[in-house]
């Protein structure tokens, strides 16, 4: 399955997808070695191996080659840790959202159950901290940074579930933790391995995390105006009262009998109510909102980079932030 990025070159695309397949080749290798410790690996390595789109491992990798690196073995172990810790947290924002897919394939709390899913995602996390701790201070450091931002954010979107006062503040913090921290400090890392200047790892972490903002709002407009082909019903964001950027963005401009119909229906969604509620979003103009967001976070990514010589790799991740904030939109 490559990566599905439009209009570019063939051979931009044949690139990419030949880091893909590196990625997923050492990946295979990894739980390949561990498969004999059993049901545990067979079930997390199922969920690692099941595709997904590699984007912080193939954004790492590109990172480390635009700050000078040329040896991906070196950073090939940190790619992967990232990757491993991206997959740990899913499996347990999957018991948290009661999802019953991912990925296309079966949730592992739906097929072993929720104890062994709670462990699964433990023993994805060990993984992805033994590759990381290969690595010096600073980069395990980062990685720690990471991992307790993304709990800290977590338990804040569980505060401000069907919370109709969530501000944009409150959103982009519980972002800025969850979603854009693992590109950011995964960028960063790769920078450290290629030992790049504190000019360029702040240049890669800012250019990570416009590029982890800008993701998470495309998949906010993607759970609402998206197409079966994302993996996962529309609506199920405001099914599981996640407060969304279109949903604030409306919630805030909307007045009267508009406000209190929307509060309505996030309050008690189903999907008979989704065109309804589109309709409001329309109306307040919320997607063209976020649509502007989006772009104006891509543009700061790609300034970002501008630090950075012309070069293959270069051409190659500004083509994965364009992939990454465009996708199916």
């Amino acid at each position: 399955m490559g990566l599905d990025m439009g209009q570019i070159q063939p051979d931009v695309e044949q690139g990419l997808d030949k880091l893909r397949q590196q990625i997923d080749t050492a990946l295979e290798e990894m739980i390949a070695t561990r498969i004999d410790s059993g049901e545990v690996v067979e079930l997390s390595g199922r969920v690692l191996l099941a595709g997904g789109k590699r984007l912080r491992p193939i954004m790492m990798c590109l990172s480390y080659e635009i700050a000078g690196g040329n040896d991906l073995s070196k950073i090939m172990p940190l790619a992967m840790a990232f990757e491993f810790l991206h997959t740990a947290t899913l499996v347990h924002d999957d018991i948290n959202d009661g999802a019953t897919h991912r990925r296309g394939i079966p949730t592992i709390h739906e097929t072993a159950g929720l104890s062994k899913a709670i462990i699964a995602g433990d023993w994805l996390f060990v993984q992805g901290y033994a590759l990381g701790g290969q690595y010096n201070q600073d980069i395990v450091t980062n990685i720690a940074n990471c991992c307790s931002s993304i709990a800290v954010s977590e338990f804040s979107q569980i505060d401000h579930i069907q919370n109709l006062k969530t501000s944009p503040e409150d959103y982009i913090a519980i972002v800025k933790g969850k979603t854009a921290g693992p590109f950011a400090s995964g960028c960063r890392s790769a920078g450290i391995v290629a030992e790049a200047s504190d000019e360029q790892l702040h240049a890669l972490e800012e250019f990570g995390n416009e590029i982890g903002i800008a993701y998470q709002l495309v998949d906010d407009l993607l759970d609402l105006v998206g197409d079966d082909q994302i993996g996962k019903p529309r609506g199920t964001d405001v099914h599981e009262g996640k407060m969304t950027l279109p949903l604030i963005h409306s919630l805030t401009l909307s007045h009267g009998a508009d406000r209190a119909r929307l509060a309505e229906i996030i309050n008690n969604f189903d999907d008979d109510l989704l065109d309804e509620l589109i309709q409001l979003l329309e109306k307040s103009d919320s997607f063209n909102y976020t649509k502007i967001l989006i772009n104006n976070h891509f543009e700061r990514a790609i300034n970002h980079l501008s630090i950075f010589p012309t070069s293959g790799a270069k051409i190659l991740l500004e083509n994965v932030a364009e992939y990454a904030t465009t996708r199916k939109l």
